[in-house]
């Protein structure tokens, strides 16, 4: 067991962050991202500030986002921790 706490990088705040929003334990990301519990407890944790960029796609697409977003917030997210969607635009043909 560790003595002290290691600094919250930028990907472990936003990923552990998307995680709670979606209601899901390190457990349950695991499993929709392929990706080992132990790599995501030690990213959220700070026991380790370095990922594979496989391991970050596929981080970031089971939490429904960019991999640019983790590392850097490159896409703005909506009011409830998730990447914004656009929305389709049904258009009427007048008859």
């Amino acid at each position: 067991m560790r003595d002290s706490i290691g600094p919250m990088t930028p990907i472990a705040l936003r990923l552990k962050e998307l995680r709670e929003v979606n209601g899901w334990s390190q457990a349950e990301l695991a499993r929709r991202s392929g990706v080992n519990q132990s790599v995501i407890s030690r990213l959220e944790s700070g026991d380790t500030q370095s990922v594979s960029f496989e391991n970050l796609e596929r981080l970031a697409r089971a939490v429904g986002c960019d991999p640019g977003y983790l590392i850097v917030r490159t896409k703005p997210a909506s009011r409830h921790g998730k990447p914004t969607r656009r929305r389709r635009v049904r258009i009427r043909s007048k008859t």
